[in-house]
């Protein structure tokens, strides 16, 4: 049985994080939340509900993804992951589908699997005007510069520890999930998407529910994407 830690980033997420992670399968053999920087409980109620909290004082998604990655793959050969799961501490995602993305990697079909959201049923208003367009912007321009076909740049995903290593991730703040996929694409790493589930978060979004998280949040894709055309 591939051993699977998932890591899930977050800020300022104490209204939702105990929900997502007991709603995480009980063969996930670690649930990691990473603290970036919370000025709230979320710490706290993510470690009553059972998670492995590590803190990230930078402010910043591949920050927080980063300090999950190399707590990790610094454990002992034993209990170290085969598999690493990546979602959201807003509780928007379906934490009980995550066999669907471990599926194609357990039967050897994938290295990395993408959770797509625009695929399957979502939530009414669950993903904002702005958030389809930056998806389908970005997902034309990797199928343009790489030759990938993906519908979505999904946070909830699924890749071989092995494969994230070899990504060499750099990326600190917005351009995390696109660098992922553009790398992925340039390495040749089989992957796959598969429909998943979405709802309204909890809260509001920190990039798209503000005009400059937004505004910068397209522009670093962007600039991502070209970066390692």
């Amino acid at each position: 049985m591939a051993r699977v830690n998932v890591i899930i980033p977050a800020y300022n997420e104490a209204l939702s994080i105990g929900k997502v992670v007991t709603a995480i399968p009980d063969y996930a053999d670690e649930v990691i939340v990473v603290n970036n920087n919370s000025t709230d409980s979320t710490a706290k109620k993510a470690s009553l509900a059972g998670a492995t909290v590590l803190h990230e004082p930078r402010p910043g998604y591949g920050h927080a993804c980063l300090k999950g990655i190399a707590y990790a793959a610094a454990k002992p050969a034993e209990t170290r992951p085969d598999i690493i799961v990546f979602l959201d501490g807003d509780f928007s995602d379906y934490p009980q589908e995550m066999g669907l993305l471990l599926k194609p990697i357990v039967a050897g079909k994938a290295d990395m699997v993408i959770g797509s959201r625009v695929l399957d049923k979502r939530e009414a208003g669950s993903l904002l005007p702005q958030q389809l367009f930056g998806n389908w912007l970005a997902t034309k321009l990797l199928h343009l510069l790489y030759g990938v076909k993906y519908t979505d740049l999904g946070p909830f995903r699924a890749i071989k520890l092995s494969s994230l290593l070899g990504l060499n991730m750099q990326d600190r703040t917005y351009g995390w999930t696109v660098e992922m996929q553009a790398k992925a694409a340039k390495l040749k790493v089989k992957s796959v998407e598969v429909p998943v589930s979405y709802r309204k978060r909890i809260g509001v979004s920190k990039v798209s529910g503000t005009i400059k998280g937004t505004v910068l949040a397209g522009y670093k894709i962007i600039f991502t994407i070209l970066r390692y055309m």
